[in-house]
């Protein structure tokens, strides 16, 4: 009986020191999970806002520059150098990712409460984001802007070369008034990009809600510069293919 007895003590400590190791393991494994998580989306974080992000094209308003679905990565190092003094302005011709204000975008602008931050802090594709443009700087501070019907882009009286666009506009913007949220503020007068603030147009011009839309664009809504194209989905076949069936038969 005592042997039985002592048998039985024994498995009990046996089975908590088991209970006790589990659970001790199973801690450790959470806390190394939520490490593990924390150093992810710090080291995200860092990246997205410091250096880099990675952005694709919904729509059609930079055709033929950029292609639905195009994917590309959007730096943001010089954009953080000139905070600091650098100098590294903003240039015509650049191609910018911005957050549009609100009478570019259906009257929504930037959300700020917690859960928006942290979703455009990390990007991540399950937080719901706010929306971004990415369109063609064509107006610096000072600049006097005229879109002539049928010509082009006029900056302080000079036709802008640019043969990245689509089309010439099928329209004339030559006044404030000329530009829809302009004209329901009652303001006149001619186009005059105000300091602080961009002129921005998409290269495919006849399909673009651009500033000839919604006006200038203030550079604190600036995300950053495109820099290069990283993905671009080939739907054609090649030409060469076509005519060469009968070389390329696999």
């Amino acid at each position: 009986m005592q042997l039985q007895e002592e048998l039985k003590q024994e498995n009990e400590s046996n089975n908590k020191e088991i209970k006790t190791s589990f659970k001790t393991k199973a801690s450790l494994l959470f806390k190394e999970i939520i490490e593990l998580i924390l150093v992810t989306l710090l080291l995200l974080i860092v990246i997205r806002q410091g250096f880099i992000e990675a952005r694709y094209i919904p729509s059609e308003s930079m055709v033929p520059t950029l292609k639905v679905n195009d994917r590309l990565i959007v730096e943001k190092v010089t954009k953080n150098l000139s905070l600091v003094g650098f100098n590294f302005p903003i240039q015509r011709g650049d191609i910018v990712v911005f957050y549009p204000p609100p009478e570019g975008n259906h009257g929504k602008d930037l959300h700020h409460d917690p859960l928006s931050i942290f979703a455009r802090w990390t990007g991540l594709p399950f937080l719901p984001q706010d929306d971004a443009y990415i369109k063609r700087v064509i107006g610096l501070p000072g600049d006097i802007i005229e879109i002539h019907k049928g010509e082009g882009v006029f900056i302080n009286g000079m036709l802008l070369i640019e043969p990245y666009v689509n089309e010439v506009p099928d329209y004339t913007c030559i006044n404030l008034e000329d530009i829809p949220s302009y004209r329901r503020q009652g303001k006149t007068g001619k186009i005059i990009v105000p300091k602080g603030h961009l002129f921005m147009m998409g290269d495919n011009r006849n399909r673009s809600q651009d500033s000839h839309v919604w006006g200038f664009l203030d550079k604190k809504r600036i995300v950053g510069r495109a820099a290069v194209i990283v993905w671009r989905t080939l739907k054609e076949k090649p030409i060469l293919f076509q005519h060469t069936q009968k070389l390329l038969n696999f």
